[in-house]
This record gives C-alpha cells, sequence and structure tokens, in this order.
C-alpha cells in the first residue's frame, strides 16, 4: 500500500490547493463528488482489473488481451502516451510542487525565490542520479515516508477541525459566501457536478496500486495461473488506500476552504500548491511546519521514483515486443536518461507551474481509469455477466463524460499526450521500418525428421512455420507459442493438424 501510496497519497501535497482554485468555496462538495467516483466508480473497476490482471500489468494488458491483434497493438499504443503523459507529470508536477514548499518556507534562503524551476530541474536531475546507480529498497522507504507523511497530515487536519470548532464563525461566513455567489444548494450541487473533473488529481493511484501486486506475498496453495491470496490482499490494498485518501481528501478541502483565505490559493499567494503545509505554519508553528514541509518534499519526490519505476516498467515491457523500439529501449539506463530529458522539457515548458500542469495530470489519469473501465465492461461482456455489463457501462459512461469535460476546460492534457503519443508512433514506425530491412538469417538448415514433417504436411495443404527462440519451458512453451500465433493471426486448428518442436 504504501509503494501505490507514495503516489496516491502525496497528491495530498497539492491537491487541496488545485481543488480550491478550481472550484473555489464549492470545493468541499465537488471533493464528495470526486470521493463517491472514486468509492463507486474507480474502485469497483480496479477491484476487478485485480482479478483478472495480478501479475502487475495492469488495465493495459487486460486491453491488450480483450482487443484483436492489431487493433490491441494500436489500442495499448495510445494508452502508452496517455500512461507517459501520467507518469511524466506526476515526475514534473511532484518535483514542481517539492520545490514550493521548500521555496515558501521561512527558513529558506531569499536567493531560492527565483529559481523555482531550477530547483525542479534539480530534483528530477537527482531522480535520474539515483535510478542510473541502481534503484533498492524501495518498499522500506515508502512505508517510512507515507506513514510519517500521513501521520502529520492527520495532526495538522486534527488541529485545523479543532480550530474550526472552536471559531464556528467561519462555518457562517463560508456558507454566506456561498450562498451569496450560487444562491441555492441545487445550483451548489449542478455547478460542483460540472467542476469535480478539475479534482481528477485525486483519483491517482489506481494504476499503480495494481501494478505493485506482484510485491504481495502469495499463500502456498496459489499457483501462477490463479494466486487467490495475491489477488484477495490486492483487493484489500486498495479497497484500504481509496478509503483512506477519501476521508483525508474531503477533511483537507473542508479545513482549507474554511480556514484559508481565497486569495492566498492564487498563483504568489502563500497556499498556491500548498495548503495543508500553510496550516501546519499558521496553526503548529514554523518548527512543525518545517519538519512537514521537509516530509512533504521527500514523499513528493519518491512519488516521482515511482513514476519513473512505472515508465521503466511500461515501455520495455511492450515497445520492444511489438518491434516497435530499438533494442536499447529494453535497457534501463538509457531509458533514465530519455525520460529525463523529457522531463526537463515538460518542467521548462510549464515554468514549473504545479497549477499549470494540474491538466494536463489529469487527462492522463482520467484517460488511464477511462481504459480501465472500458476494459472490465469487455471481460464482464465476453462472460455475459449482465448486471456487471450494466454496472461497468455506467461507470466507463461517467469517466468518459468527466474526461471529455477536463479536456475541454483544460485541453493542454490532451496536447501533451498528442505529443507522446505521436512520438511513439512515429519511433514504432520507424522502428518497424528499418527491422524490415535487416536481415536475420540467411539460411535455414531442416534435419532429416524436420524434413519428415514438412513434407508429410505439404501434402495435407499449407505449412506454416513459426520461428521460435526456446527459453527451456518444453514442450507447453511450444504450445503457448502456437496458441499465441493462432490468436494473433486468427489461424484455425485443424482436425488433422500437428504441432512439431
Amino acid at each position: 500500500m504504501c509503494l501505490s501510496g507514495v503516489d496516491y497519497f502525496s497528491t495530498l501535497g497539492y491537491q487541496p490547493a488545485i481543488a480550491a482554485l478550481a472550484a473555489g468555496l464549492l470545493s468541499p462538495l465537488a471533493t464528495i463528488v470526486l470521493v463517491l467516483l472514486t468509492l463507486f466508480g474507480a474502485l469497483p473497476v480496479y477491484r476487478r482489473v485485480a482479478r483478472e490482471s495480478f501479475n502487475g500489468s495492469g488495465s493495459i494488458a487486460m486491453l491488450e488481451h480483450l482487443l484483436p491483434w492489431w487493433a490491441g497493438k494500436v489500442f495499448v499504443l495510445v494508452l502508452l502516451g496517455f500512461a507517459a503523459t501520467d507518469f511524466m507529470l506526476t515526475m514534473t508536477l511532484s518535483a514542481a510542487d517539492a520545490a514550493a514548499h521548500a521555496i515558501e518556507n521561512p527558513f529558506a534562503p531569499d536567493w531560492l525565490e527565483g529559481g523555482r524551476i531550477l530547483l525542479t530541474l534539480s530534483l528530477i536531475a537527482m531522480l535520474a542520479v539515483v535510478f542510473l546507480k541502481g534503484f533498492h529498497e524501495a518498499i522500506g522507504i515508502a512505508v517510512v515516508l507515507v506513514a510519517a507523511y500521513l501521520a502529520l497530515n492527520l495532526i495538522v487536519i486534527a488541529v485545523s477541525l479543532v480550530h474550526i470548532s472552536q471559531n464556528s464563525i467561519v462555518i457562517t461566513n463560508w456558507w454566506t459566501a456561498l450562498t451569496a455567489q450560487h444562491g441555492n444548494p441545487i445550483v451548489m450541487v449542478g455547478i460542483a457536478l460540472l467542476v469535480f473533473p478539475k479534482l481528477a488529481l485525486g483519483l491517482s493511484g489506481f494504476e499503480t496500486g495494481v501494478a505493485v501486486m506482484p510485491q504481495i506475498a502469495g499463500a502456498h496453495s496459489d499457483t501462477p495461473e490463479r494466486p487467490a491470496r495475491r489477488i484477495r490482499d490486492g483487493i484489500r490494498l486498495l479497497t484500504t488506500a481509496a478509503g483512506v485518501m477519501s476521508i483525508f481528501l474531503i477533511a483537507s478541502s473542508i479545513v482549507t476552504t474554511f480556514l484559508i483565505p481565497q486569495e492566498e490559493f492564487m498563483t504568489g499567494g502563500a497556499a498556491n500548491g500548498r495548503a495543508l503545509a500553510f496550516l501546519a505554519h499558521e496553526y503548529l508553528g514554523e518548527g512543525f511546519g518545517t519538519v512537514y514541509d521537509i516530509v512533504t518534499i521527500c514523499i513528493l519526490w519518491f512519488a516521482g521514483a515511482s513514476a519513473m519505476a512505472g515508465l521503466l516498467n511500461l515501455v520495455p515491457r511492450y515497445l520492444p515486443r511489438y518491434g516497435m523500439a530499438p533494442q536499447w529501449a529494453r535497457a534501463v539506463r538509457p531509458l533514465v536518461l530519455v525520460f529525463t530529458g523529457i522531463a526537463f522539457v515538460i518542467t521548462i515548458a510549464f515554468e514549473a507551474d504545479v497549477d499549470a500542469q494540474g491538466g494536463a495530470y489529469a487527462t492522463g489519469v482520467l484517460v488511464l481509469i477511462t481504459s480501465a473501465s472500458v476494459a472490465v465492461t469487455i471481460s464482464a461482456m465476453k462472460r455475459r455477466q449482465r448486471t456487471a455489463i450494466f454496472g461497468f457501462a455506467v461507470i466507463t459512461l461517467v469517466f468518459v463524460y468527466t474526461t471529455i469535460l477536463n479536456i475541454i476546460e483544460r485541453p493542454e492534457g490532451i496536447r501533451v499526450a498528442g505529443l507522446f503519443i505521436l512520438g511513439i508512433l512515429l519511433l514504432s514506425a520507424v522502428s518497424r521500418i528499418f527491422r524490415s530491412f535487416q536481415i536475420r538469417a540467411t539460411k535455414v538448415t531442416f534435419d532429416a525428421k524436420a524434413l519428415e514433417f514438412i513434407q508429410n504436411d505439404a501434402r495435407n495443404g499449407t505449412v506454416r512455420i513459426v520461428a521460435h527462440e526456446s527459453h527451456g519451458g518444453g514442450r507447453h512453451e511450444y504450445q503457448d507459442k502456437n496458441a499465441a500465433e493462432r490468436r494473433f493471426s486468427h489461424i484455425r486448428l485443424f482436425a488433422n493438424e500437428s504441432v512439431y518442436r
């Protein structure tokens, strides 16, 4: 839970401020809508993903297997573009927000004030150095960071709630301002339904949750085909993380909206990108606030590490296997340098602005969750589960609406994703073109037994020979290869046909 939590829970560093900036005084209501979508939309979807894609591949692998070969390939390549948007902006936005926490700390030197971009780039560079040297003991670090961060947030929120209870006038002031702006509760709910897609950053972490499932210990009775205990504990992980995050999201939106003046959330304001840190300094003193800043900077930086690990897991798994990337794309260090360079470009393009990157990040998150919803809907259709089909279809429509609304409101997300998709497709096309001119074998020699097989089959019609590099898996390995080639190429197995090795 902590491995996925460095991505999911770390969004508390900037989510309340982004929510307040996007929804204003309606932030608590919009956050409640987001939490309902989390618990009754994203969570059921990813509980199903955990059951069917338990090896850490997530919803992208589900779609790859559920769709026909080339349709599945193209769909995966497009989704990789959005996944890259999600992970890259996790790195850059987290680093930018970590820099904001450092700069706004009262003990920070004055020269940091004008160096937000440079500080953000430095944090990303440090991340690259760590991965170039090797990334170990991640679970232990994640447990410490997440436990400390949640404990500090719990203290800040609890103290803030006590302050609200002792100064109930802030609730009256909030409600008065809210009714003055929006008139009646029905209008408020309607506006909350329209603005909540801007808060979609609070949905991040589900894909990471299923990605870390291989780290969950299984039972002795588990089989590779059906690791029942891993699946059960993976579902428990997702449910627990979603429940904990939902409580923190609602509580943080309430205390930040009630206690922080709206102008402080604006660009240049003391609470911009760091609402809970603002309250930590305000009500618990500069010492506690500085400790909060340090832990927040660490978990945000580590969230970038989680995103880098996600990229290093995705790209080598798909592109080289499709023959759509050079072989060096399987190696870690070249990819780290490529991703770091892209992160530098994104940071400079967005000027290390947390709010500016929020919309693009939300687009990546929403598209991945929408694709997961589509995957589980198709899965339910193949199994003819009528209740599940209806439920997941409704969830899919809600996420499609949310995604479209987010794209219309913040089009920079689709632009960034479009650049990634274009880059992946161009790289894939160029790689395939070059591979088509490569000589992979100049001669094939058959022994006597192989020639006998071929000659016997030639009398019955077409002979299809599939090249396969053996990995010592025995007969089952060849049966799996045969089944895969037939599925991808739509080749039937006739009654008189045999498979030889």
